[in-house]
Parts: structure tokens; C-alpha cells; sequence
């Protein structure tokens, strides 16, 4: 675990044994692997410090060392608070977890809309008394539930999404698709792209984007011809849990786009499980999001 505290507008690190090798810049540079233009823009800051002094870059820092960063700053409130009642499933001075409940857009899609789980964490942020700045580093479709991860500053907001980037973020998910999956697990490699033939669809595609989903059967329900699976993502695209199952003829139950009967009031998918190390502190993070839904989808069974 690595010690930090926040002071102000600094995050202030007290250097571990193991960065004792690093200067200021290499903490930057190669071990969090800040953008460049944001390197650039503390140095010219002139605000970083060691031990509340301000010292060369290129020194070698010494085990127990405060190094102070300005990652707190104060943001432009990018969309409207409004007052959703969002459920918090984790929380520190860097990030933020909320369940998402079905039917409630990730952000704004249109100038004015503010019905959004951005709009719900931008008054959650305002009526705690912290600054509006919020990311989402990935995102749900409307009709799914469950765990969303937001970003509360620049510093966590580069370092989620390269962790993103190397699946290094790790989203689980539940699903009730339409027939009994033969299989007890398995693994859908197909690539995605867009259905030229509609504008929200997505379809496999040889010309698409890499996407492989791991699957693993919960339960079948031989009377209602239903199977409930758990999905693991090796990457992220556009209704890929939806599009693949679909692709081997078990599309999800109440997927209408996706060829599924409106058996449910939404597509069953529910992203009930999120986990990572935190980019920050180094701690393990995992997150059990709750079902949400008004009209229970779900069989009430101990979450996996």
C-alpha cells in the first residue's frame, strides 16, 4: 500500500522503499506514466515539492519523502446536478463506484438532458462539498445495471484509463440469455462492428474490432427454457455481451434489438462485479453491485 494524504489541492505520497531508485520526473514518467502535457504543466506549475521544498526534478528521492502534487484542482462543472438518489459503492479522494440502475443513461447524449449518472454524481460531488470534476472511464447501455467506475481527478483519470487500456480493470457480469447453453463455460472470439443496416446495432464482423467474451453457466431453467451466465470481457466494445450471444443463437432475454423476446422489461445483463488495484494507493479494490431493479429480473441467488 502506498501512503498518501490529501492536503488542499495537493496529493502529498510518502516515498516507500521500493521508489528509492526513482527521481521526481521517473515517478511521473515511468512509473505512473502521466501524459506528457501533464508533466508539463506541474513542472511550469512550479508547484510540486519534496518535504515542502522545491527541488530539482532529477533527484533521487529517499524512503520516507512527502512529495507533494497539485492533482485537486478545481474543474468547470461539465453537466447539470441533478438530484437521482445514486447508490455509492466505493469511494476515496480519487475515484468513485456507482451502481447504475436500469433504464438511466451512463451521460448526456443530447444538449439538456440531465437524467444521467453523471448528473446523479455531479449533485452527489456538489451537496458533499467536493469538486464536480467526474470521469466515467467506461460506460453501460442504457437498459444494463450494475457497477460504473468514475474518475475524480486528472491524476486517476490517466491512470484508470490506461489500466482500462490493459485490461487491467477487471468487469463482471451476469446475463439470463434464451435457451440452455449446452456448454458448462466457454469463450465467444468474434470481432464486432457496426450493422451498416441500423444505427444503434452493432453485429460480428471480419472487418471489426477484436472482442472475446468467457462465459460460465450458473443455472438453467428447463421450464422456462432460460440459462443464467457469468461473463468476463477481454474487451470492451459496444454491446458486445449482447452481439455475441446473440451470434451463437442465445441472444439475452428481453433483447428485442438483439433477436430476444420482451420476456423482461430490459435486456437481463447486469454488471455485478467490478475489480482492480487501485492506481493510486496500490490497494485491491472489489466492488458487489445489488440488483436495483424494481420488478426483480434476477432469481435471488447469492451473487458469484
Amino acid at each position: 500500500m502506498i501512503e498518501s494524504v490529501k492536503q488542499g489541492k495537493f496529493l502529498v505520497v510518502t516515498i516507500p522503499d521500493d521508489w528509492k531508485h526513482y527521481t521526481i520526473e521517473g515517478i511521473f514518467k515511468d512509473y505512473w506514466k502521466v501524459p506528457k502535457k501533464m508533466i508539463h504543466e506541474w513542472r511550469m506549475g512550479k508547484a510540486v515539492t519534496v518535504n515542502d521544498q522545491k527541488i530539482p526534478w532529477t533527484s533521487l528521492l529517499k524512503p520516507g519523502d512527502r512529495l507533494a502534487v497539485p492533482v485537486f484542482e478545481d474543474t468547470d462543472d461539465l453537466v447539470a446536478a441533478t438530484d437521482l438518489q445514486i447508490s455509492i459503492l466505493y469511494e476515496d479522494e480519487h475515484l468513485l463506484i456507482v451502481n447504475k440502475p436500469p433504464g438511466m443513461d451512463t451521460h448526456p447524449n443530447s444538449a439538456g438532458q440531465a437524467d444521467t449518472l453523471m448528473n446523479g454524481v455531479a449533485h452527489y460531488l456538489l451537496s458533499t462539498e467536493q469538486p464536480t470534476m467526474a470521469k466515467h472511464i467506461h460506460r453501460l447501455d442504457k437498459d444494463t445495471s450494475g457497477a460504473v467506475l468514475f474518475a475524480k481527478n486528472r491524476l486517476s483519470g490517466v491512470m484508470l484509463d490506461k489500466m482500462l487500456e490493459e485490461r487491467k480493470i477487471h468487469r463482471t457480469y451476469l446475463a439470463i440469455v434464451h435457451g440452455l447453453l449446452s456448454k458448462a463455460k466457454g469463450t465467444i472470439n468474434e470481432k464486432i462492428g457496426r450493422d451498416r443496416h441500423h444505427p444503434t446495432r452493432r453485429r460480428v464482423s471480419p472487418t471489426g474490432q477484436t472482442a472475446i467474451t468467457h462465459f460460465r453457466v450458473l443455472e438453467r431453467d428447463p421450464k422456462k427454457k432460460l440459462t443464467i451466465v457469468k461473463c468476463s470481457l477481454e474487451s470492451g466494445r459496444t454491446h458486445q455481451i449482447r452481439v455475441h450471444f446473440s451470434h451463437i443463437g442465445h441472444p439475452l432475454a428481453g433483447d428485442v434489438l438483439y433477436g430476444g423476446k420482451a420476456v423482461f422489461p430490459r435486456q437481463a445483463l447486469h454488471a455485478y462485479k467490478i475489480s482492480f488495484i487501485h492506481p493510486v494507493t496500490e490497494e485491491p479494490i472489489e466492488c458487489i453491485a445489488p440488483f436495483l431493479d424494481s420488478v426483480p429480473i434476477f432469481p435471488d441467488f447469492p451473487l458469484p
